[in-house]
């Protein structure tokens, strides 16, 4: 899944915890373990807050790629 890379390199990226991701985010720690195992995915208010504060547009981070012509 697109998202559990996306969020692993955030990350990485920022040098953040499970628990410093979940503070940005609102959510809790146990939210973002859920995330990376694949076991629940962000919601709209969370990818929201993903593309506010890290600069990931939606469709990147369910790797949806637009084609234009």
């Amino acid at each position: 899944m697109e998202f559990i890379k996306i969020i692993k390199q955030i990350m990485s990226n920022n040098n953040l915890s499970q628990e410093g991701l979940a503070r940005i985010i609102g959510v809790n720690q146990t939210t973002v373990s859920q995330w990376l195992l694949g076991r629940k995915k962000p919601n709209f208010d969370n990818i929201m807050v993903f593309y506010e504060k890290f600069g990931v547009t939606p469709n990147e981070f369910f790797g949806i790629e637009t084609f234009i012509d």
